[in-house]
């Protein structure tokens, strides 16, 4: 029998890798209800807390009633209205790049961008770490496609020596399961030497990082010169949803013309572009929000060394716990769920087999006391499952 779907779904749930889909009854923000339960989160990307902000509820409401509740067509047909266009003028500013270009998701802004600019007889290299948007639009675009060792740029000019065609080298600016970051200068030097271009998808970077929140490349101080491609999505730090390309006038206008997933997609509501001008207005004013989260970062990983868990290389509000194996990953998850605390496992093939994890992340919505809270329950718990914690 073909499709037999049933084997293959029982093969899943015997490696301890069924993923289950959490049903929340609240709005986002530090304490939520989930399938029926208070809990503590500790698992949503709305690293500044403006998911559920009052003043972005408003722009949404206003904007709805101004605007209407759907986009109503592509953006090539009549579906660019004026707040699309505001908003894309505003990203473009933060990121201090003459254009940006909205996509309705993060996933269709990284397809749309690798599948615009290479093809048949180019070569796209990524890190080995990339989100897997990236890796499937290298896949898609027909280019000659490797990875390099993560975030190794020795590794990574190996592979350029060899590369032909237009080259695009792409990596995440935040690696959104290790919560690390790219090293930048060094992509950088060898992407120039060769003659390529560098991309980065900024994801979990924009709002946490840089001293306007603008993301990995103002952290870095960084150009346009040195990124021409850059990707941000909306539905993190910005607390909305969606994504844009930021770059020249010419790269801007090219996937406009070339990017299927922009030319055939219906344009996101009008009224949450009128959100987003407002969410973006908060990250660029109201900077304690970055402040209070490097606040809470620090308090965790110090919190978390004392008790002996095995941390990452993270300053970002991504900070996984290993764990290993699959199976304990999910118990710890489900232990600390029974302590109101929610904190995701994480587990193949989202990452490599053997290297399951929790995976913490913060947000300047929470508070010093409970990320206490969260540090208790998770000595509690690494205790109870094993007479000796997971050590560093």
């Amino acid at each position: 029998m073909s499709f037999d779907l049933a084997a293959r779904l029982a093969a899943r749930r015997a490696d301890n890798l069924y993923r289950h889909r959490p049903l929340l009854d609240s709005p986002q923000g530090p304490q939520v209800v989930v399938d029926g339960q208070p809990l503590l989160a500790f698992c949503n990307n709305d690293y500044l807390g403006l998911a559920n902000h009052p003043q972005v509820i408003e722009a949404w409401r206003a904007g709805a009633s101004r605007w209407g509740v759907g986009g109503g067509a592509s953006h090539l047909v009549i579906g660019h209205s004026t707040p699309h266009h505001e908003l894309e003028e505003a990203l473009a500013d933060l990121t201090g790049r003459p254009r940006a270009l909205l996509f309705t998701t993060g996933y269709m802004a990284n397809l749309g961008a690798v599948t615009a600019l290479v093809g048949q007889g180019d070569t796209v290299l990524e890190d080995r770490l990339n989100h897997a948007s990236l890796l499937d639009a290298g896949l898609l675009s027909g280019a000659r496609f490797n990875r390099y060792l993560h975030n190794d740029a020795t590794s990574l000019a190996r592979r350029l020596e060899k590369a032909t065609g237009n080259t695009l080298v792409v990596t995440d600016g935040v690696f959104s399961m290790d919560g690390d970051i790219a090293d930048l200068p060094a992509l950088v030097r060898e992407t120039k030497a060769r003659g390529a271009w560098l991309m980065v998808d900024d994801a979990h970077g924009f709002g946490p990082l840089g001293a306007t929140g603008a993301g990995i490349v103002e952290h870095f101080g960084l150009s346009q010169d040195d990124v021409p491609v850059l990707v941000g999505t909306l539905g993190k730090a910005f607390g909305t949803a969606g994504a844009f390309v930021a770059g020249s006038d010419e790269l801007i206008e090219s996937l406009i013309q070339f990017a299927r997933p922009y030319i055939y997609t219906t344009s996101q509501p009008p009224a949450l572009a009128c959100a987003t001008l407002k969410s973006l207005q908060l990250l660029r004013s109201e900077h304690w929000r970055r402040e209070h989260l490097q606040t809470l970062i620090r308090q965790f990983r110090r919190g978390a060394e004392q008790i002996g868990l095995q941390l990452m290389d993270s300053f970002t509000p991504i900070q996984p716990i290993m764990v290993g194996d699959a199976g304990r990953a999910v118990r710890l998850s489900q232990m600390l769920r029974e302590r109101g605390l929610m904190v995701t496992a994480i587990r193949q093939p989202t990452v490599p087999a053997g290297s399951a994890r929790l995976r913490v992340t913060l947000t300047a919505a929470h508070s010093e006391a409970q990320v206490q809270l969260l540090l208790e329950g998770l000595a509690d718990c690494f205790q109870q499952l094993s007479p000796e914690p997971n050590h560093a």
